[in-house]
């Protein structure tokens, strides 16, 4: 609730003004001689206390009025989005080997954190979410849910699929879900740590059928080459047992199918690498927002008028009527 002119208020330094200047002024001085003062005493009636308080009713239409003068209302605005938005579907790579410990705790943990903050970043665009190791799946179809993606991306876990790496079959299932898009922009963010060793579709045929859908890939690398500490078999308990290995990573592939695709390569040795290469994606891939704000005013000065209006018509049939005085 606003006043549009707050000015009008400057009215109720009015009553103070005059009252400051009727106490300073010299009382009239009135002599009436009687013979004594019995006449003057007399019971009072409720007449005579409602009486007086039909000035207040005067002073209260008076100042409902100023505040009408001020224009109290209420303003609210209304943004309708107009979106060309980005359809984005990320590719995250869950064998075995996402497990190692070059990452803190591991390199699965924090590609689930940077994914879910770059989630956070689209509140357009519509996102979909497909998992991989020796074989894909689709975790979460295209939506512009934001949170929904977010809890499917936290229920990633190494172990549900076969072990191995199916880079080509990661690739070929995203683009798969993209292939009906009516986006313009169609976009697959493909994030893996070693060489392809799995599946039955080769990683750049899966980057052909992409090119020929308008399908955009970046690929990202996670991790680092050499002796890592990294899960080395399955315990019966579904736990995986760590010991030093010697990890290969194919940069060549990875930026080959980028090429082809004109997406582009990143490498992400630690968190901060990652944060940085989905700031940049980010960056390039902006969704088209047209903003148009409605902006609606309710006025509420006549609520006022009319209360206002209400007490005068009281005063005038009080003081005219039950109320009347009659001078002999």
């Amino acid at each position: 609730m606003i006043l549009a002119e707050p000015i009008w208020l400057l009215l109720f330094l009015l009553p103070l003004f005059f009252g400051f200047r009727r106490r300073n002024a010299r009382p009239a001085e009135i002599s009436l001689r009687l013979p004594q003062a019995s006449g003057l005493q007399g019971d009072s009636t409720w007449r005579s206390y409602a009486r007086r308080w039909l000035p207040g009713f005067r002073w209260l239409t008076v100042a409902l009025l100023v505040i009408a003068m001020a224009r109290p209302q209420h303003k609210w605005e209304q943004e309708k989005v107009k979106a060309d938005a980005v359809d984005i579907v990320l590719a995250m790579d869950i064998s075995p080997s996402m497990l190692s410990r070059d990452f803190d705790p591991d390199r699965l943990a924090v590609a689930k954190k940077v994914a879910i903050d770059f989630v956070d970043k689209r509140p357009y665009d519509r996102i979909g979410l497909v998992a991989f190791s020796a074989e894909a799946f689709t975790q979460c179809p295209l939506t512009t849910d934001r949170r929904v993606v977010q809890s499917f991306i936290r229920e990633l876990e190494v172990g549900r699929l076969e072990d191995g790496t199916a880079i080509g079959m990661g690739l070929a299932t995203a683009v798969n879900r993209l292939k009906d898009s009516p986006s313009v922009s169609k976009v697959v963010i493909l994030l893996t740590d070693g060489e392809n060793n799995a599946g039955y579709i080769p990683p750049m045929k899966a980057a052909e059928i992409a090119k020929s859908l308008g399908v955009r890939v970046y690929t990202v690398g996670i991790g680092t080459e050499g002796i890592v500490l990294s899960p080395t078999q399955r315990l019966p308990d579904g736990n995986y047992a760590f010991a030093p290995r010697h990890l290969m990573f194919d940069t060549e592939l990875l930026r080959e199918i980028a090429r082809e695709t004109d997406g582009k390569f990143y490498r992400a040795y630690s968190e901060r690498d990652l944060e940085g290469i989905y700031e940049q994606i980010d960056q390039l891939e902006k969704t088209k927002i047209e903003i148009s704000i409605v902006r609606h005013t309710t006025e509420y000065f006549y609520w006022f008028v009319a209360a206002a209006a209400f007490l005068l018509i009281l005063e005038m049939l009080l003081r005219w009527g039950m109320l009347r005085t009659v001078t002999p």
